[in-house]
Formats: structure tokens, sequence, C-alpha cells
């Protein structure tokens, strides 16, 4: 599959940037797929008027691969996203299927998400930790073959390798790649990944997502320029497939379409900029980063817990939870910024999720 042959209004979301949410995993007490809760958190985002979803990807507990969950946890998602009326109704989306593993791995997956139907595989590359520059690459291609790629710069602390600058100008070159999430947590390699895409002549084609959750909101509103053939480059960063936005997402949506006005407009207001510190003290307590990133899958399922969408915080891995002092933190941000949460949208909705 080409990216060309993506619907043309569901990439349409993906060129004008949207906020994908990085899907949660529901398991029950028994660290069993909870299918209720599971589709509940999908009809969840889709109301909340996510763009699509990312189904298999970090938030969703790459683990799922070895507990046969991967292909059953990404049909349930395409299943209910094709079967759901959200609320405004039905609108084009952009899916998002995780790859992982070697390359033999992440072709079969590639294959099984396009016949499940999602749009393009947001490609991990953890498992090539000691492969040389052009192994990598080699493997983005093979994987390109089968389907439309996002990069995806995952941060060191929980799995990713380091990737330079020369690494994401011949991935950008790969003509199947639609988009980059970058997830570094940091701020040189992020313009690692925008140079990359700019000296490969790509920034047409591949749309630039922050998967930053320390620096959301200046990501999308920074407007990135460089110097290319002796003229200046303007590119900007889109759209967010973040773990943050798996939670609150009404509001993240909402901070989005606000952030996205703003550019158009050519204008960003004090307040605006202020929520950039606002939303990184809130992914502190969500992504654990008192404890380098420990209870960063919990502590989005303890915020879905307190909602009622699910029943609690178990990780496949049982020794994966809240660390000392997050639910504190938790409710201390919740407390402090309650223009960035969306409780009582949940609590007006939950039932009819549930059902």
């Amino acid at each position: 599959m080409h990216w060309s042959e993506i619907p043309r209004d569901s990439l349409a979301v993906l060129r004008r940037g949207a906020a994908i949410p990085a899907h949660l995993l529901a398991l029950d007490a028994q660290r069993k797929l909870d299918a209720r809760r599971q589709r509940a958190m999908t009809r969840y985002y889709l109301d909340a008027g996510a763009g699509g979803v990312a189904v298999g990807v970090h938030s969703t507990q790459f683990a799922i691969r070895d507990v046969g969950l991967y292909q059953p946890v990404l049909e349930l998602a395409m299943q209910t996203a094709r079967e759901w009326e959200p609320l405004g109704g039905k609108r084009p989306l952009f899916m998002v299927a995780g790859l992982a593993g070697r390359t033999e791995q992440a072709v079969r997956e590639a294959r099984i998400a396009r016949g499940l139907g999602y749009h393009a595989g947001l490609l991990s590359l953890a498992a090539m930790k000691g492969a040389s520059e052009d192994e990598i690459v080699a493997h983005c291609r093979a994987v390109a073959e089968e389907f439309p790629l996002v990069g995806f710069y995952l941060q060191p602390a929980v799995g990713g390798i380091h990737l330079p600058m020369t690494f994401w100008q011949r991935f950008a070159a790969i003509d199947n790649v639609v988009a980059i999430k970058m997830a570094p947590f940091h701020r040189y390699r992020t313009l690692d990944v925008i140079r990359g895409v700019v000296a490969a002549r790509a920034e047409e084609r591949v749309t630039l997502y922050t998967g930053n959750d320390d620096h959301i909101v200046m990501d999308l509103l920074a407007p990135f320029r460089f110097v290319r053939d002796g003229a200046p480059v303007t590119v900007r960063v889109k759209g967010g497939l973040l773990g943050h936005w798996s939670v609150w997402t009404r509001a993240a949506v909402q901070l989005l379409e606000r952030i996205h006005a703003a550019v158009e407009a050519g204008q960003a207001d004090m307040d605006l900029l202020a929520l950039d510190s606002q939303v990184t003290d809130c992914n502190a307590a969500l992504f654990d980063v008192a404890h380098d990133f420990h209870g960063c899958i919990a502590g989005c399922h303890e915020i879905l817990r307190r909602q009622g969408i699910l029943q609690g915080t178990w990780c496949l891995d049982a020794n994966e939870g809240l660390s000392p002092g997050q639910a504190e933190a938790l409710s201390r941000v919740q407390r402090d910024y309650p223009h960035l949460t969306d409780d009582a949208f949940v609590a007006e909705h939950r039932e009819r999720w549930l059902a």
C-alpha cells in the first residue's frame, strides 16, 4: 500500500494536524483484556474530537505482542471506529497502527494493520538497538514497501535509541513516509528530525507531529526555520500523537484548535504561551518524571480510573504501576489546572461509551 492510496479525506486530517491519542489498554484485575472498557475508550476519543487513534504503540504497551493481543486490540479499535456515531456525526479519521520488532515482525504487523484498514504504521525502532544506520534505514525501507510509515523518535528512557540527523534525512527521503512523530524529549534531537526532513526536501510530504509530551504547546506554536540552498525554509509541527492526549482528550482537542487558530491568525497571546509550562507540569505527574517515567502508563490509567472509564491501573507487567507520590501529584495538577482536564465532559457521556 502506498500513501497515495489513503482516502483523501483521511489524508487531509493528517496533513492539517490532528489530535491523535496514543490508545491505552483496558485490563481487568486478572490483567486480561476488558473489551467493554477498551471499546469505551475508543468511543471517548472519537466523541472528544480526536482525528484518529494510534493503537499498538508504547501507551498500548508493547507487551501486547507477547500475550497474543496485538491483532485483537487493533481489530477492536478499528471496528469501534467504523461503527461508532460520534458526537457531531461521522467524520474522516486517520488511523495509526504501532509497528515494532525486527524486520520480519514489523513487516508482518504492517500487513495485519493494512488488512484491518489502518492508514499508516508508527514504526518503533527500539528493537534495532545496536544496528548500524545503514541497517536501520534498510529495515525502514523494507517495512515501507508494505505500508505507509509514520516515523517515531522514541525517547531512550522508555526504550528508544539515538538517531542522528543523517538518519532522519535518509528516512524522510523514503517515498512511503507520510509523517514523523518526534518524541525524544530532547530539544537538540527534535531539531535533528526537522533538519533532516528539510534536507531531504520532504517537508510537503512528511507531516511533523509532536510526541514531546514535555513540550507540547511550544512545539505546535513555534515556526522552525532553517536554511537550504541559501534560502530560508519554514516548517511547522501540525499536530500531536501523544500519550499525554490519551487522557483529558476533549481539552487536548480544544487546545489544538486554539493553537491552529493562533497560527493561522499569526498571533499567540501570552495566556496561550503560558499553557506550555502548565501542560508540561501536568505531564510530569502523568508520566512520573520524578521516577524516570516508571509510572508513565499507570499515571494515564489512573486518570481514566478516576473518571470511571477504567476500573484500575493494571498493566500487563505486574511491576508497572503508580510510583510513590504520583497519585498526589496527579491530584495537584487536576486541582491547579481544571481548564486542562475534561472531567465534566466524561461524566456527561461515560455511560453512553460503556453501553
